[in-house]
C-alpha cells in the first residue's frame, strides 16, 4: 500500500512527518516535490533586503525527513478516481520519452500550496513579478537595485506592489526599507496598491489600522480603493482608467489553485478529504471547517489542518488494510481558531494576539520567535539558529549555545 503526499509547503512538510511517526512500517510513504526542500514562505520577503537569509529558510527534505521516498519532481495531473498522479522529473526519461511518469497511490493528500493569481487582466503577468519562490526575491531585489541606481530626488524611481495583503505588506515594507540601506530613501518611492478600501482587507479593522500606520511611518505611501485593469511597460492602468508610471512591479494581488488541479482551489469540508482517497490540505483547496467558516490561506491554518489530515490518512489506510469492507471509519474535522496575526513592515511588525495589537519591538521580537519556532519544529534546528543570528545579531556561540539546548532530548 502506498500513501503519497504532494508538495512539501507547510501543509505537506507537517503531514509526511506526522506520517512517518504513524503509519504502519509496511506503508510505503512517498513525498513529491518540485526541487526536494521546503520553502519557509512566511520569512521569503526577507530574502529581497538580505539574501543570506535564503540558506536558514530552505530546508532539504533528506534532513528531516527519515523513512519516506523522496521524489523530486512536478505534479502536472491528478486523476483521483484511478489514484494516479502524472509526474514531470525532467528529462528525457518517462513512459512516453518526455520526462513525464506516473505515480499510482491508495491514499494521496495534495498539498501543493497556491501560485500567483493574475486574474487575466492584460499585460499584468507578463511585467509584474511575483513573490512565491527564491529566484522571485532575487529577481526582486535585482530590479530594485538597478531602478534605484539611476534615480534621483529630482527624478525618483517608482516601485509598485500590487496587492495589499500580508505578503504585498510584507515586501513593500522589505523595499522601502532597502532604499534606506542603499542610501536611496529620497529617490526611490515605494506604492502599495490595494482594490479594497483597507490594507490587509480581510482582518479586523484595529489590525488593519496598526498596519497601515506602520507602512506609512516607513515610507510607504499607500493606495486603497485602486482596481488594477492592464499595465504596459512604463506605466498601470487602473479600471476606472486613471494611471501610474513605474519603474518596477511587483504582483502579489490574490492566489489560484495549483496547475495539477486545473488552477481550481476546490472547495474540501473539514475532513479535508477531497475524492475518492485524496485529501486537500493548505491552501490548495479552499478549506469549510466543521463551523462551516471559510478558513483563511495562511500558514498556521495549513499546519494544523495537516495534523487532522495525518490522523484521517492513517484511518482510512487502517480501514483499507484490514479488508473488513463495511461503513469507512468516521473522519475527524478540522475547526479553525486563530493564534493571532502577524506581518512585518520592514524592521517593523504588526502582531494581533487575541483582542491586543502590538507594534515595535515586542511584535519584532514575536515575528522572530515564529519563524525560527517553525524552523525547530520541522526539525531544522540549526536554520533555526541561524535564522535568529541573521534577524537579532546573536553572536555565533550564543547560537551553538541554542542549538546545544534544542538538540536536548530532555528539553
Amino acid at each position: 500500500m502506498r500513501v503519497a503526499v504532494f508538495g512539501a509547503g507547510y501543509a505537506g512538510l507537517t503531514l509526511a512527518r506526522q506520517l512517518e511517526s504513524s503509519l504502519p512500517e509496511a506503508v510505503d510513504l512517498v513525498v513529491v516535490d518540485e526541487d526536494a526542500s521546503h520553502l519557509v514562505q512566511h520569512e521569503l520577503h526577507r530574502v529581497v533586503r538580505h539574501p543570506s537569509l535564503a540558506e536558514e529558510i530552505v530546508v532539504d527534505l533528506d534532513d528531516v525527513l527519515e523513512r519516506a521516498t523522496i521524489r523530486e519532481a512536478t505534479v502536472t495531473d491528478l486523476d483521483t478516481a484511478a489514484g494516479v498522479a502524472t509526474l514531470d522529473e525532467g528529462g528525457e526519461g518517462g513512459a512516453d520519452g518526455d520526462g513525464t511518469t506516473e505515480l499510482h497511490y491508495d491514499v494521496g493528500a495534495v498539498c501543493l500550496g497556491a501560485e500567483t493569481n493574475y486574474y487575466d487582466l492584460d499585460g499584468v503577468a507578463e511585467r509584474a513579478t511575483p513573490l512565491k519562490r527564491l529566484a522571485d526575491a532575487e529577481t526582486v531585489r535585482a530590479d530594485f537595485l538597478d531602478a534605484a541606481a539611476d534615480a534621483t530626488p529630482a527624478d525618483p524611481a517608482r516601485v509598485v506592489v500590487g496587492g495589499a495583503g500580508l505578503s504585498g505588506v510584507q515586501v513593500a515594507g522589505e523595499l522601502a526599507a532597502l532604499a534606506r540601506d542603499e542610501g536611496a530613501r529620497d529617490a526611490v518611492e515605494v506604492v502599495l496598491l490595494e482594490q479594497e478600501d483597507s490594507v490587509a482587507p480581510n482582518f479586523p479593522e484595529n489590525f488593519q489600522r496598526a498596519v497601515r500606520e506602520e507602512l506609512g511611518a516607513r515610507d510607504v505611501r499607500v493606495e486603497t480603493g485602486r482596481a488594477v485593469a492592464s499595465a504596459d511597460d512604463e506605466t498601470i492602468t487602473f479600471v476606472d482608467g486613471e494611471t501610474e508610471g513605474y519603474d518596477q512591479f511587483v504582483w502579489t494581488g490574490g492566489i489560484r489553485g495549483p496547475d495539477a488541479l486545473r488552477g481550481e482551489r476546490p472547495v474540501v469540508r473539514g475532513d479535508l478529504r477531497y475524492r475518492d482517497g485524496t485529501f486537500v490540505v493548505g491552501d490548495a483547496g479552499r478549506i469549510v471547517d466543521t463551523d462551516g467558516q471559510a478558513v483563511p490561506a495562511s500558514a498556521q491554518a495549513a499546519i494544523r489542518e495537516a495534523r487532522v489530515a495525518a490522523d484521517n490518512v492513517v484511518r482510512l489506510v487502517d480501514h483499507e488494510r484490514s479488508g473488513e469492507g463495511g461503513f469507512e471509519p468516521r473522519l475527524d474535522g478540522y475547526r479553525f481558531d486563530s493564534l493571532g496575526w502577524l506581518v512585518s513592515v520592514g524592521d517593523g511588525a504588526v502582531a494581533q494576539v487575541g483582542p491586543k495589537v502590538l507594534r515595535g519591538r515586542s511584535a519584532t521580537a514575536l515575528k522572530t520567535t515564529v519563524g525560527a519556532g517553525y524552523l525547530s519544529s520541522v526539525g531544522a534546528v540549526e536554520n533555526a539558529a541561524d535564522l535568529v543570528r541573521e534577524e537579532v545579531g546573536w553572536p555565533e556561540e550564543d547560537v551553538e549555545d541554542a542549538e546545544e539546548l534544542a538538540t536536548d532530548d530532555d528539553r
